[in-house]
């Protein structure tokens, strides 16, 4: 019995270095699902986050683009990753949007498959016409009216621009038909060339653009106006009650590590706390927000009924 007990002693003393050796989290390159094209607002507001994030781990953070059908592919990717901390989503209002305007069942629920991080950043959208178009958000519906048959642009169906154009259709009352592209880069070049009479990117993807006279800025979707754009009015200027803004978050699969999204979650608060970080992130018209997990849960159920409601409005499907 007593050569019986040393022997099992023994063994757990020789198995217990390899448990310590154990490397700790994170051990190697962690990767940031973006489910949009390279380019576009998500895309670029990853990036910037994956460098100050990486940089507070000890290990790289590179984004992977999951770019189409509106957020669907990268999401569908993001919940089928493996929760072991080395994959996380850059998650958008599309995650709630999409269900919404489908009955098909989509592969991810923004509820069950995702733990939530971080929401970093809002970002308003921006109506743009091509440089010579309508003067006006009450032009371009004078315009739409006489013309019904004139074509808008998205960032695929059930995008933010997407969603938004549509709302802007039911609250104006007018008609225009919808050309889905791959993301919001597509949206400006397609407008600015004058393929599209008008879109609705968020506003980072074309506030250079603006200001550079190549594109004309009619309204952001925001409740007030922005700081990138301040001489552009607000949508609801000319229609009351139009209030419309998209955010960018860090998500990881349902079961990652606690510890894990712990360390992303302090990374993010720290970079959003760093004034040169926030001034440079924020240049475009990007919102500053940087709300925790348990802040995160309750605003995404939220998220979820105001935007269903929207869809409802708007009457937009993608079936």
């Amino acid at each position: 019995m007593q050569r019986r007990l040393l022997l099992a002693v023994g063994a757990g003393l020789l198995a217990a270095p390899a448990l310590r050796a154990q490397p700790a989290w994170p051990a190697r390159t962690v990767r940031l699902l973006v489910p949009f094209i390279p380019g576009s607002a998500p895309d670029v507001i990853a990036r910037q986050l994956a460098e100050r994030i990486g940089a507070s781990l000890g290990q790289p953070m590179v984004v992977e683009n999951r770019g189409g059908a509106g957020g669907n592919i990268g999401f569908e990717a993001g919940a089928r990753a493996a929760p072991d901390g080395y994959t996380f989503l850059l998650g958008t209002n599309s995650l709630v949007i999409n269900p919404a305007l489908t009955s098909r069942t989509l592969g991810y629920d923004a509820f069950r498959d995702f733990a939530p991080v971080n929401v970093a950043f809002a970002m308003p959208h921006l109506l743009i016409v091509p440089s010579n178009g309508p003067v006006s958000t009450a032009a371009l519906i004078e315009g739409l009216k006489a013309r019904p048959d004139q074509n808008y642009a998205s960032g695929g169906n059930g995008s933010g621009a997407h969603l938004a154009a549509e709302m802007f259709k039911a609250s104006a009352q007018v008609q225009a038909v919808h050309v889905p592209f791959r993301g919001a880069p597509d949206i400006v070049n397609n407008v600015m060339s004058g393929q599209v009479q008008f879109g609705f990117p968020t506003l980072a993807t074309a506030t250079e653009l603006v200001k550079a006279g190549k594109l004309k800025g009619l309204a952001v979707t925001s409740a007030a106006r922005n700081h990138a754009l301040p001489q552009v009015p607000t949508m609801a200027e000319t229609l009351p009650g139009f209030d419309l803004t998209s955010w960018f978050a860090l998500m990881a699969p349902t079961g990652t590590p606690v510890d894990a999204i712990t360390r992303v979650d302090a990374a993010v608060r720290q970079a959003l706390e760093d004034p040169a970080f926030r001034a440079r992130t924020t240049a475009d018209g990007s919102i500053a927000i940087g709300m925790g997990p348990d802040r995160f849960a309750t605003f995404l159920r939220a998220e979820a009924q105001k935007w269903g409601e929207a869809v409802r409005v708007s009457g937009a499907r993608i079936d």
